[in-house]
């Protein structure tokens, strides 16, 4: 049989030897034999068996295929340590052994592979601090240590993700040709010092992050004139920021105790940084009214600060190119300015957790790139801002604890809009009125089976091996949680602790990809839909502290992934549905709700307390009827009509303690 006719093997066109195997994501489950008769094909210039599900030690007779330009085993569950054997490739350009679990340190023939421009081997557990291979101290520029004259053609070298500790070896650094060095993800530590580093380093990208370097950032760095990007990001590295990393394009400081400029930060006509990320540290003051000469600028996270005073006009300079801005977690005061006028390209906005007031921009409506709006947690007070539903990609949209009032949707508006909304949470604000029956009749992306995301996030790259992901609290099942990444198929809708009333709208049963809905808190009345029977992927439903009234659907029973409810607090009656899932609630799920019936089992090992009496209810009545007859007077003045405002008052008194304990603990 001719082999060359396979897929994956090409040979050499005059004599027939097999040059190139490439393999990838077969599923061969089986280690590399020693005797293995791979490793008679000397003519082989290049292996790939990536993804192939081989296990076991890398044989030292890997040594034989001294021909090879290319191996690649990345991928796979390879184990110990490399065979000193590979020093004999003396040919190899490119070594990718990458996400595996390989361990020990690099060997010292490595310094044969005088051809060598690529080497990975990220994402395993080499340790020690002999790397990238033994060498002599440097003790001079112009004299490059024996290991670095071998290797004098690597390029990019890549060990992220390994277990490698110690200080950082600047021997490496005097390699002429590199371009690309990735030490992040290890447990590095002490000072970064480079020392006497050329100015004609080709380096441009330079990965640091995730170790344990402290001190200062090194003035040496900024010998390294064709630096692009530099991570610094999550080490314990504090003082003041260098005006010269102005002059670069992608500079990563997150997670660390940096507290000022220098005064020396200049930017100037020909500055062309795209991408600045100085999220949790310790900058206090005024927002940096340099950032707003920064034209090019496309990312820019503050978050997680003690930066104080307003959000600048100025910075409208940059929101041209902007796709990704974080101001969330400061302490910034004062309007959101209306200077988003040319956000065209604006992806995220997140200005929450600070103690911006007033009214939501009117220019945001030019974003038509937004995916996520996030104002959550300060001091808005307006209208519900119904006119963002035409913004096309919109996703992500979040009013959460603020003082927006008034009603949801207006009669004299025939479109309602936000088809791109998989996340809304208007929470814990003044909201009013009611839902007409059709209100989500037009959210196509929580209404559409969209099939399977294959556990993917919403995420946003920051040029090359930088990603971020949106991120957003909200209360699920019970629990305020913080969702550092939020998956591609989430949905949910959080209108809880607001002043709604009516019917809750049977197009709710439209939105089959929901998998939260929380409208607790409120005074919607009528019967639960039964349309909700056809929320298949729904995992939370919390209808607590309604005036809900009517059967519990039976429907319900049969949604296999619903896993929390609550129903408390309620005017329900009838039996309780059986199933797996409501038998396995808890009994406060369906307490103060007089006339349901079936709680036997699910309470049975519950020590709670049965539901209040009447008279419970009317003594509380009593006790807190002075204290919020002036949230009665303000909720009524609010409310689209005195029965609903009235209503409104009854319930919150009613629900106080549990309204406060929510705000304390959410």
């Amino acid at each position: 049989m001719d082999c060359c006719s396979w897929e994956g093997v090409t040979c050499d066109g005059k004599s027939g030897e097999v040059n190139s195997l490439y393999f990838y994501s077969i599923f061969l489950n089986n280690s590399l034999k020693e005797d293995s008769g791979l490793f008679r094909l000397t003519h082989l210039q290049n292996l790939t068996l990536s993804n192939c599900c081989l296990h076991g030690n890398i044989p030292s007779s890997i040594g034989n295929l001294s021909q090879l330009i290319t191996l690649e085993l990345s991928s796979n569950k390879l184990v110990g340590q490399l065979p000193p054997s590979m020093g004999n490739l003396t040919q190899l350009r490119f070594l990718v052994l990458s996400q595996n679990n390989l361990s020990g340190n690099i060997p010292v023939s490595f310094s044969n592979l005088k051809e060598l421009v690529n080497l990975d081997i990220s994402s395993n557990q080499f340790t020690g601090g002999n790397f990238p291979f033994i060498l002599p101290n440097v003790t001079s520029l112009y004299r490059l240590p024996l290991g670095v004259s071998g290797l004098s053609k690597l390029e990019n070298f890549d060990m992220h993700d390994n277990s490698l500790s110690g200080p950082l070896h600047t021997s490496l650094f005097m390699i002429p040709s590199l371009t690309w060095v990735d030490f992040s993800g290890n447990y590095l530590e002490g000072p970064i010092e480079f020392g006497n580093i050329s100015s004609s380093s080709r380096l441009e990208y330079l990965f640091l992050a995730n170790n344990q370097f402290k001190g200062t950032i090194p003035t040496s760095i900024s010998n390294l004139v064709n630096l692009i990007h530099l991570d610094l990001s999550n080490n314990n590295l504090e003082g003041q920021v260098p005006g010269w990393l102005s002059q670069r394009q992608q500079v990563m400081l997150s997670q660390n105790s940096f507290n000022s400029f220098e005064k020396s930060w200049e930017v100037f006509d020909e500055t062309n940084m795209e991408a600045l990320d100085l999220r949790s540290n310790s900058f206090q003051g005024t927002f940096p009214y340099w950032i707003c000469k920064l034209r090019s600028l496309r990312f820019l996270d503050v978050s997680d600060n003690l930066f104080t005073g307003s959000i600048p006009q100025c910075l409208k300079n940059s929101t041209a190119s902007l796709t990704y801005l974080v101001l969330r977690n400061n302490s910034f005061s004062g309007i959101l300015p209306n200077i988003f006028f040319n956000a065209t390209q604006l992806i995220s906005l997140d200005v929450s957790h600070n103690q911006l007031e007033g009214k939501v921009p009117k220019s945001l409506i030019n974003c038509k790139a937004m995916q996520l709006l996030n104002m959550e947690s300060n001091r808005f007070e307006d209208e519900f801002p119904s006119w963002l539903g035409s913004l096309p990609s919109l996703n992500i949209f979040i009013l959460r604890s603020n003082q927006f009032y008034g009603p949801l949707y207006h009669n004299n508006r025939l479109s309602i809009g936000f088809q791109a909304l998989k996340v809304i949470d208007l929470s814990n604000n003044h909201f009013s009125g009611s839902l007409p029956s059709f209100y989500f009749s037009n959210w196509h992306e929580m209404t559409t089976l969209t099939g399977n995301y294959d556990d993917s996030y919403m995420e946003y790259y920051v040029y090359y091996a930088a990603v971020y992901y949106n991120s957003m609290e909200m209360v699920n099942k019970g629990v305020n949680t913080e969702f550092e990444r939020i998956r591609q198929d989430f949905r949910a809708i959080d209108f809880s602790r607001n002043n709604f009333c009516g019917s809750i709208p049977e197009s709710i049963g439209l939105l089959k990809e929901l998998h939260l809905l929380n409208v607790s808190g409120n005074t919607f009345t009528s019967n639960i839909p039964q349309s909700l029977k056809y929320l298949t992927k729904l995992e939370t439903l919390d209808l607590s502290w309604n005036q809900l009234s009517g059967q519990i659907p039976g429907g319900l029973a049969s949604l296999s992934f619903l896993s929390s409810m609550d129903f408390s607090h309620n005017n329900l009656q009838g039996p309780i549905p059986r199933s797996t899932q409501f038998q396995s609630q808890n009994c406060s799920s369906f307490m103060d709700n007089h006339k349901l019936y079936g709680l036997e089992e699910i309470c049975r090992e519950t020590d709670h307390a049965p539901n209040p009496t009447p008279q419970a209810y009317e003594d509380l009545f009593e006790r807190e009827e002075e204290r919020v007859i002036n949230w009665i007077a303000a909720a009524i003045a609010y409310g689209p009509g005195v029965f609903c405002g009235l209503v409104i008052g009854h319930i919150f008194v009613s629900q106080k303690h549990k309204w406060l304990t929510e705000r304390h603990l959410l």
